[in-house]
């Protein structure tokens, strides 16, 4: 097998040992050994990388005094991921914790040379103490960072380790304060304890400058983190090993220079397996650096992908060199309960959720995510936008700009290697509600945008750089997407086409990121807003900064299920069709939090999701499932939708599938067989008009795609007629299969039938001091404050020992109470 090595100078980003400037220190962790679950001692001297997640404590207290602290009473235990803002930040009190905490964490180290802390992220200000004394700091949220702890730690004894987080307001850090999510507070992301020998490989960098379909070239540059000991007689081998595991090519005996920094190219790699959205191969490059006598004293073990892409002016987004529709959404890292501290299984059921929607691509919003995500994107193939949180506030001052030029940097450097990033991103909305003064001055914003632009291309030339909403840098990165928000903050859904036709002309590398709008679930309306939109709302559609001074279907409307399933339909039968068009990615996959939205139906909730915030599905989920999936399904509108109104002859129907025909069935009658045609609006044509009768129907849908049959059914009460005023609240207990028991509140009339347009906000309590309310979730079901959706709200409830009463009130519901029995 060939091989070429080279010896080079040290990168110039981090150059020799990096155990002190631990900001400098943003990869993740070497892949030495099957990671070590726990966090027991290390006895070995062999290098180990441990999962150091549990037995840590928890102070929320904001002093810096060690002595204080140590000295405490009130330490709670808790494991890592952590935040003190899991459910704050959408109680029903105004704001959030902002300030530090402590975390402490006691253990034992074994006879290895050197011991290293890496931190996956901790929000937003970091230091490390380790038996008293200061390890190392950091500075930035959302990155991993190395901190040395070796001259403090004592061996064979016990450790005490002491980490102050803090997420307090600070103008100088991205992302502004401004931004539209919240910045949790706390070590959000896993923490691992690295045992390592004196000279340990740092990381590696790997780069595939030249790739087609025939060959492919190698380039990988090993950075040894060097110690006390002289690295005379050290050597490293790499092998190339295929996406099956087979070794393709090697290389060995790499003599270690001065400058503690080898460079390792392999050439003509025959007949790639190349990654892609379809077949997401992944190559492994495993490097080991050997002592004297040719024993491996430290590897690592890095996946990567040969894959090139590409933007066309006027023909769209290339992966490979064909044409790839981009077809995609947004991800939040944050979840109801939890907040930012999400676990790795959590981290990859998002991701798997996306790519069985059919999804092929993920912008990141608005900041580096979870190492796991990164991993699932590679392993299920799926496009990553990757973005630095320059999100709102404009350009600061001096040591604002050496924090986000060391972020940009640092970011690169963590995730170049996964194959699945295209774009660097170098930020989002960055001129508004700027937090200095001039700081959103167009020109300001410019000059630094193609210094950051700079220092991209110069980190990693082979990715796409890109931003979002920032005119005048549009010719600058290689891609752009402006704001169109048709039929949500301007204009109608109708005019959606013509918006992306003329974008394309004024911007020929250009994709479209955010569309969408809010959805309340269960809220529901037979008559949405049609794709003319609304009378005298704005006309663009591009989003406008102040709101409140325009009129806008966002600003103006009920935000019903039955509208966004209309608007996504009609952007996907526009996006779908149009030649030579990149490409779009609906805003968000999830419903998130954001202390800019107290008003919302679901207080601090953005609810664009086409997920609520514990990952249920909403209506518009199945829209797009119709035209991206694999899988067969069909999907009846809707099953949040089960009371309904309207004339003697009956209401129409529609169906979501992604099969070749569909059978709607009324209490067991055909309604007939209809062939789904995708160039049809809406539903593909899945539109029956359905004779209910009054009372309970029972609607069955069966759908065939290829011999195989899917099928979906819905109860439906109907009234012919119209309901009445509200006269009453009805409060009812349903058991529900984890022994919880799911609290209903029903608006209705004096004949006893739902109030459909009953919107008030409802209020519960749990006045019997037994048991517990679920609540602070910020999703339908676990929000003691939620608008009523079509006269209905609900939340679940935890029953205790003993009986308990809950309370619904309102604004003009004074009280009505349930009597609930104790648990079971």
């Amino acid at each position: 097998m060939k091989s070429i090595f080279i010896v080079r100078k040290p990168l110039a980003w981090c150059a020799g040992a990096c155990l002190i400037v631990a900001a400098l220190a943003g990869c993740e962790p070497a892949n030495n050994d099957a990671p070590v679950k726990g966090a027991s001692p290390v006895k070995a001297a062999e290098p180990t990388v441990t999962l150091f997640n549990d037995d840590w404590h928890y102070l929320q207290n904001n002093a810096q005094d060690i002595a204080e602290i140590s000295q405490s009473k009130k330490w709670q235990h808790v494991n890592i991921p952590h935040t003190w803002n899991a459910t704050d930040t959408v109680d029903a009190e105004p704001g959030y914790r902002r300030n530090a905490s402590w975390y402490k964490k006691e253990f034992a180290a074994g006879q290895a040379s050197r011991y290293v802390l890496y931190f996956e992220g901790a929000n937003m200000e970091t230091q490390v103490y380790i038996n008293g004394q200061l390890a190392g700091e950091h500075i930035g949220g959302y990155l991993g960072f190395d901190i040395e702890l070796t001259p403090w730690l004592k061996k064979n004894a016990k450790n005490t380790l002491l980490v102050r987080v803090s997420n307090a307001y600070n103008p100088h850090l991205i992302p502004s304060q401004k931004a539209d999510f919240f910045i949790h507070g706390g070590i959000t992301r896993d923490v691992w304890l690295k045992a390592l020998p004196e000279t340990y490989i740092d990381r590696l960098q790997i780069d595939t400058p030249t790739v087609s379909e025939s060959t492919a070239q190698t380039r990988v540059r090993a950075l040894l983190n060097v110690g006390a000991a002289s690295t005379q007689g050290l050597t490293l081998s790499a092998e190339l090993k295929s996406p099956n595991g087979s070794v393709v090519l090697s290389a060995s005996n790499i003599q270690v220079a001065a400058n503690n920094e080898v460079e390792i190219v392999f050439k003509d790699i025959a007949n790639p397996q190349l990654w892609s959205v379809d077949t997401p191969n992944l190559y492994t490059m495993q490097v080991a650096l050997r002592d004297s006598d040719n024993k491996i004293i430290h590897e690592v073990n890095e996946k990567f992908g040969y894959r090139w892409f590409e933007m066309r002016a006027g023909q769209g987004f290339f992966v490979n060199g064909k044409r790839m529709l981009i077809r995609g959404t947004h991800r939040h890292e944050e979840s109801a309960g939890v907040g930012a501290a999400i676990t790795n299984e959590m981290h990859r059921a998002d991701m798997q959720q996306i790519k069985d929607m059919g999804a092929n691509f993920v912008r990141l919003a608005h900041y580096p995510q979870d190492p796991e995500v990164y991993r699932a994107a590679d392993e299920l193939g799926l496009v990553l936008w990757d973005e630095l949180p320059w999100c709102r506030g404009g350009k600061g001052g001096e040591e604002w700009e050496k924090n986000t030029e060391s972020y940009l940097k640092r970011q690169i450097a963590q995730n170049r290697n996964h194959a699945s990033i295209a774009f660097w991103s170098l930020g989002n909305e960055m001129y508004w509600e700027e937090d200095f003064p001039g700081g959103g001055n167009d020109d300001a914003v410019l000059e630094y945008v193609k210094k950051l632009n700079a220092i991209a291309k110069a980190a990693d030339s082979s990715r796409l750089t890109t931003l979002r909403k920032f005119y005048p840098a549009a010719k600058v990165v290689d891609a752009f997407s402006p704001s169109i928000w048709a039929g949500w903050y301007g204009g109608a859904y109708g005019q959606y086409e013509e918006a992306i036709r003329a974008a394309m002309k004024d911007y020929p590398a250009f994709l479209h990121m955010e569309y969408g709008g809010s959805s309340h679930a269960g809220r529901h309306t037979e008559t949405p807003t049609g794709k003319e939109g609304i009378i005298g709302a704005q006309v663009s559609v591009e989003e406008a900064m102040n709101q409140a001074v325009v009129k806008s279907v966002a600003k103006d409307s009920d935000w019903n299920e039955n509208y966004m399933v209309d608007l996504f339909d009609w952007h996907l039968h526009v996006s779908e069709s149009v030649e030579g068009f990149a490409g779009n990615a609906q805003w968000a996959m999830k419903d998130f939090g954001t202390p800019l939205r107290p008003e919302n139906p679901i207080p601090y909730v953005n609810q664009k999701g086409l997920l609520d915030r514990n990952g249920h599905p909403k209506d518009a989920y199945y829209v797009f499932a119709s035209y991206w999936s694999d899988k067969p399904f069909c999907y009846i509108e809707s099953k949040t939708w089960t009371h309904r109104q309207g004339p003697k002859e009956g209401r129409d129907v529609t169906v979501y599938c992604n099969t070749h025909t569909a059978e709607l069935f009324l209490n067991g009658n055909s309604l007939g067989v209809k062939q789904r045609d995708p160039q049809r609006f809406p539903a593909g044509g899945l539109v029956w008009k359905v004779p209910f009768k009054a009372g309970v129907n029972h609607l069955r849908v069966e759908g065939i795609i290829d011999d195989v049959k899917v099928h979906d059914k819905l109860d439906v009460t109907y009234l012919i007629g119209e309901h009445g005023k509200l006269d009453s609240i009805k409060l009812s207990a349903k058991p529900l299969d984890s022994g919880n028991i799911l609290i209903e509140a029903e608006a209705l009339d004096s004949a006893g039938n739902r109030v459909l347009n009953y919107s008030e906000r409802a209020y519960f309590f749990n006045v019997g001091e037994q048991g517990q309310l679920i609540e602070n979730q910020g999703t339908p079901n676990g929000s003691s404050i939620i608008e009523m959706a079509s006269g209905y709200a609900a939340i679940e409830f935890i029953p205790g020992d003993k009986p308990s009463v809950i309370e619904f009130r309102n604004q003009n519901v004074k009280g009505v109470y349930l009597n609930v029995d104790a648990k079971q």
